[in-house]
């Protein structure tokens, strides 16, 4: 179970610079599908570094799937000599990315995202053509079979229109 409301306050309360992407994203577009993890892309100046240590210190992050006393340092250093981190924590599973296939970086999504509340928190939220435009980047199996759904919804809100 996700406890995106607890993930959200306290990036959001620490002012991380991150994007929501993945299946959270689609969800909040309209999707029917559930996700069991947090896909986030996130700054990756020393700054915004700092500040998501602290903000998910709390959750005690390790690597998804590592077993259990395999040494894991959640630091700025660890952050920086890698790109991209497959996380378990205390409130569920968070895919911290650096870089996405298709989108690139922080600096590249920010123009493609909005900000949005959720659960009271203020977020930055992939937009939905470039969350399609990822989706079909990635190119894996769960990413297509969620493609028609995320297309259709892009079609609906252009028919309709603005408003």
């Amino acid at each position: 179970m996700i406890g995106l409301e607890r993930l959200l306050g306290a990036l959001a309360e620490s002012g991380v610079e991150c994007i929501l992407v993945g299946g959270i994203a689609a969800r909040a577009h309209g999707s029917a599908r559930v996700t069991q993890d947090v896909d986030l892309c996130y700054a990756r100046t020393e700054e915004n570094l700092a500040r998501l240590v602290r903000a998910l210190a709390p959750f005690a992050p390790y690597v998804r799937g590592a077993p259990r006393g395999l040494p894991f340092e959640w630091s700025v250093r660890t952050l920086r000599q890698g790109l991209n981190f497959t996380l378990t924590t205390t409130a569920g599973d968070l895919d911290l990315l650096g870089d996405l296939t298709g989108g690139g970086g922080y600096a590249e999504l920010v123009p493609h995202s909005a900000v949005v509340t959720i659960f009271g928190h203020d977020v930055r939220l992939i937009d939905l053509p470039w969350l399609i435009r990822l989706k079909r980047a990635a190119g894996r199996p769960k990413d297509y079979e969620v493609l028609a759904e995320l297309e259709a919804i892009q079609e609906e809100r252009e028919r309709l229109g603005p408003g």
